[in-house]
């Protein structure tokens, strides 16, 4: 199997008087046993703590983030997330 896939985009989302971080992609399958396609993704790390206070190893911003465990929070926001950005595919770190 090979392909890529690509973020494409930050967002922060405001939620229930906190701010969501969740970032956007495409995801691209070229060849496989099954065929090729892409299709769009979304990852939403969690809650932000505090936006790119710190610095990694190679110098790009780190944000602090507090996961989403609340099942009704996490249906909500997946719902959100597919009307804004009409990606169907939300995985929750």
């Amino acid at each position: 199997m090979a392909g890529y896939y690509t973020p494409q985009k930050e967002v922060r989302l405001k939620y229930n008087g906190r701010e969501v971080l969740y970032i956007v992609g495409r995801a691209v399958i070229e060849s496989s046993c099954c065929g090729i396609g892409d299709w769009g993704y979304a990852l939403v790390p969690g809650y932000i703590v505090s936006w790119q206070v710190e610095r990694n190893e190679a110098g790009l911003p780190v944000s602090e983030v507090e996961p989403v465990s609340d099942e009704a929070a996490r249906a909500d926001i997946r719902g959100i997330i597919r009307e804004t950005e009409g990606i169907s595919q939300t995985e929750f770190w």
